[in-house]
């Protein structure tokens, strides 16, 4: 890794193959800089700390904050274009940057929708798609009289910054309600409430779109939350009607188009009782949804954000298998004592067909710190094998008993 305390100074060889700036050091960064190194390329990654999983392995690293106007101009310089781990960089910055000539994709008017759930929601229902009965709560009264309405069946939610569950309420009672609204905007938050939706599922919609106006779909996923994140992902979504999963396709390649999304946009729908699809929220970047990918498709969406964003052609997403299932490696309640290699060895000599993405991030209780893809031809023995193998790299316990050591 070089830390770069002075990108300005380097010169820019237009001979040479691109180099990428990623704002974020994150896992999602790492995976893309694995993407990069095929395709000659460069990732540098904006990160706030050397031991973040992209700066433990890319070969240039700015350090800074998100939030440091002079720290994302330092990243940019001699970048062919200017992309996001996450989504919460100040638009404003961002703007500033696209007047200085950066290519920021997606362009900030884009990637707002991504930033502000509001301004998503406000957009989307002007569209015409269909979305979750909303409102904005700049008071106590908001919320009670939209709890009222919908016979507190609400989500309340932070507009900007949330994510895998935080900033995200579900209050049974004005009186609840009141608490988390008077809190949250003492604390300057802003807030939306939503209607709570009566789920069958929750399904993703990926695709890619380039500044050319190509893009690219992959097969809907459905997407299995515990304790508010994804746990499960599994590709294509069983049982999902061709015409319902042709529609969730053709909306995410409309909706790119109508935004101006360049790169990788996941939409996350909820499919309700009665069959019918919702937006739930847009994320603009690579995404949990779309980790199966990387083992189970012919171009995973860390290579197709990079096509994307340099105005390459894009690559086919058609699946490798009849199923792939990914199973998040969350942290256990407590880390086991045996290590994570020990765990890797025991893994790769029972299930030798598991493919598995480590982040490089410490344990601690449910947090991100890898993934394991599995493919095959039947859904319940693929969800089963991913679920056991990634509940064995967390807890170090074979869900079924087996000991390793018999």
């Amino acid at each position: 890794m070089t830390i770069l305390s002075d990108v300005s100074a380097r010169s820019f060889d237009p001979s040479a193959m691109p180099t990428v700036t990623m704002i974020g050091g994150g896992q999602l960064a790492r995976m893309t800089h694995q993407a990069a190194i095929a395709l000659g390329q460069r990732l540098r990654v904006l990160a706030e700390n050397p031991e973040d999983p992209a700066a433990q392995v890319s070969p240039e690293v700015v350090l800074g904050s998100h939030t440091d106007l002079g720290a994302l101009r330092k990243a940019a310089v001699g970048s062919h274009a200017l992309t996001f781990d996450h989504e919460h960089v100040p638009t404003e910055h961002l703007e500033a940057l696209v007047a200085e000539g950066v290519n920021v994709q997606p362009p900030p008017q884009a990637l707002v929708y991504a930033q502000d759930k509001l301004a998503m929601r406000s957009k989307l229902s002007g569209l015409g798609l269909p979305v979750p009965a909303f409102t904005p709560v700049t008071s106590v009264a908001d919320a009670v009289r939209f709890g009222d309405e919908h016979g507190w069946r609400i989500v309340l939610k932070a507009v900007r910054g949330g994510y895998d569950g935080r900033g995200v309420w579900m209050p049974e009672s004005a009186d609840e309600a009141a608490a988390i609204v008077t809190d949250q905007l003492a604390y300057g938050a802003q807030l939306l409430a939503e209607a709570r939706i009566e789920l069958k599922r929750e399904l993703s919609a990926m695709v890619a779109r380039s500044p050319f106006g190509q893009a690219a779909t992959w097969p809907v996923v459905e997407t299995v939350q515990r304790k508010g994140q994804c746990a499960v992902v599994i590709a294509p979504a069983p049982d999902l009607p061709e015409d319902t999963a042709a529609a969730a396709e053709t909306m995410a390649l409309n909706l790119a188009k109508e935004l101006g999304v360049v790169g990788v946009m996941a939409v996350e729908l909820f499919e309700t009782t009665d069959g019918d699809l919702l937006v739930n929220e847009l994320a603009m970047r690579p995404h949990n949804s779309g980790h199966w990918g990387m083992d189970g498709a012919r171009t995973g969406q860390f290579e197709q954000h990079l096509r994307a964003v340099l105005d390459y052609p894009l690559g086919d997403t058609a699946p490798l298998a009849p199923v792939t299932v990914m199973a998040n490696i969350l942290g256990a309640p407590q880390a086991p004592e045996m290590s994570m290699d020990e765990r890797l060895h025991h893994l790769f000599a029972r299930l030798p067909e598991a493919k598995v993405h480590l982040y490089g991030k410490g344990e601690r209780p449910d947090r991100k710190i890898g993934h394991v893809n599995i493919l095959g031809d039947d859904v319940a023995e693929v969800r089963e094998k991913a679920e056991r193998a990634a509940h064995w790299m967390s807890h170090a316990i074979w869900t079924d008993g087996w000991d390793p050591h018999e």
